[in-house]
């Protein structure tokens, strides 16, 4: 089953990782107020970023890998 490591860019312009098995429904489930607790003060957030992988224990490296970037890194992968 495929996994996807994402990123969010909130209404104050910072952003959100994470990583699920359903995509669009877990983005959807952050602008309901239900996502993290992060994301909750910080709405509306929009997908700006996403990457497919084989697993969750590949989404959940991928996902700590980009949690490292620093902001001008983050938003120089979003903007590709």
């Amino acid at each position: 089953m495929p996994y996807f490591t994402y990123i969010l860019e909130c209404v104050d312009g910072t952003y959100y990782i994470g990583s699920t098995d359903n995509l669009y429904n877990r983005v959807a489930q952050h602008n309901e107020g239900h996502g993290a607790s992060y994301t909750r003060s910080r709405l509306p957030a929009k997908l700006v970023y996403y990457e497919e992988l084989q697993d969750r224990k590949q989404a959940c490296k991928r996902e700590r890998e980009l949690k490292k970037l620093n902001k001008p890194q983050k938003k120089k992968l979003v903007e590709k």
